[in-house]
C-alpha cells in the first residue's frame, strides 16, 4: 500500500510512559562506548548508580521512544529502505537518571521528492517529567523514506541546515565504536533489523548491518560534551546535524569542531574510510541562542 499523505501526516503515534531506571541511563551510556576506560572517573559517572550519577545529554533521543511505528503497514512506508536523515536534540531542563518519563510524538511534515526519489518525513517528540509535567527536552528530525515517493504530496518546504565550514577544524576527537555496538544500542528500544540482521541489511543495499544513526549522533554528542562543554552536561543546549553516510560498527568516528561564542559548528567522519558521516552540524551552548 503506497503512502497516503493525510494518513501519514496525521498518524496516531502512541504516547509513551516510561519508568526510567538508573540501569537504563547506564545502558544508554554503555551503548555509546562509555566505560571502555575503567579508570576514567568522569566517564564512570554516567554508568554508576548513586547520587552523583549523570545522564548523557543526548539520551532524550531514546526516551519515550514509541517503537518502530513506521513498520506498521498502515503508514504505507517501505520500512526496509528508510534511513535517518537529520536529527536534533534540544535540552530544556536537567535530565534525571530515574523517574517516570512521558514521550509525546507527532509527525510535523512530509515532503514528496517524486517517483523513484523517495520522501522526507519530519517528526518531533516532547520529553516530559511525569510527576511535575516539566518539559525536559524536545527531539526530532527527518527520516529519508528511500523506497517511497511519487504519492502526490507537496515537494516542500525543505528545512535548511547550517552551512559547512570552509576551514580546517580547530579541534578533533577520535572515538572508537565496538563491533557489537549496534547490537548493544538496539537494547535502548530501536529494534530495526537493519542494525542486526545481515540478510536484511543486504536487502537494503548494505554489505553488513549498520550502526543506528542515533548511535552515531550519541558518539558525536560525547565529543561535543568533552570539547565544547568541558565535560559539563549542564552546558549542553541544542545539537542538530544531517546524517551523510552510515557507520559500520567497529569504525572510528572522528568529530571535527569549530568553536564559537554560541557553541560550535561540527561534522564527523569515519577514519578508516575517510568518509564524512555527519555534516551540517550545529551545536548551541545552554542559554547561548544564536544571534
Amino acid at each position: 500500500m503506497p503512502i497516503h499523505y493525510e494518513t501519514l501526516l496525521n498518524f496516531p503515534i502512541p504516547e509513551i510512559r516510561l519508568d526510567l531506571r538508573w540501569q537504563d541511563s547506564a545502558l544508554y551510556a554503555l551503548s555509546l562506548g562509555i566505560g571502555q576506560d575503567p579508570m576514567d572517573a568522569a566517564a564512570l559517572r554516567y554508568v554508576t548508580e548513586g547520587a552523583g550519577m549523570l545522564a548523557l545529554p543526548t539520551m532524550p533521543v531514546v526516551l519515550g521512544y514509541p517503537g518502530f511505528w513506521l513498520a506498521d503497514p498502515a503508514t504505507g512506508v517501505d520500512a526496509v529502505k528508510l534511513v535517518a536523515g537529520e536529527q536534533f536534540v534540544d535540552l530544556h531542563a536537567p535530565l534525571p537518571t530515574e523517574g517516570q518519563i512521558i514521550g509525546r510524538s507527532r509527525v510535523t511534515g512530509l515532503v514528496d521528492r517524486g517517483a523513484g526519489k523517495g520522501a522526507l518525513l519530519t517528526t518531533e517528540r516532547d520529553i516530559l517529567d511525569a510527576g511535575s509535567g516539566r518539559l525536559l527536552a524536545t527531539v526530532g528530525g527527518t527520516t529519508f523514506l528511500r523506497g517511497d515517493g511519487g504519492f502526490g504530496g507537496p515537494d516542500g518546504p525543505i528545512r535548511r541546515l547550517a552551512a559547512e565550514p570552509g576551514s580546517a577544524p580547530a579541534v578533533t576527537l577520535d572515538l572508537p565504536t565496538r563491533p557489537e555496538m549496534a547490537l548493544l544500542y538496539r537494547l535502548n528500544g530501536d529494534h530495526n533489523p537493519l542494525h542486526s540482521d545481515p540478510a536484511l541489511a543486504a536487502k537494503a543495499g548494505f554489505p553488513r548491518p549498520i550502526l543506528h544513526g542515533l548511535g552515531t549522533f550519541g558518539v558525536v554528542g560525547r565529543a561535543l560534551l568533552a570539547l565544547v562543554c568541558d565535560g559539563n552536561p549542564e552546558k549542553f543546549g541544542r545539537m542538530e546535524c544531517r546524517f551523510s553516510a552510515p557507520v559500520f560498527p567497529g569504525e572510528t568516528i572522528r568529530t571535527e569542531i569549530w568553536p564559537d561564542a554560541q557553541g560550535a559548528a561540527f561534522r564527523a567522519r569515519v577514519t578508516e574510510r575517510d568518509l564524512i558521516v555527519i555534516s551540517h552540524g550545529r551545536f548551541t551552548l545552554k542559554d547561548k541562542p544564536l544571534a
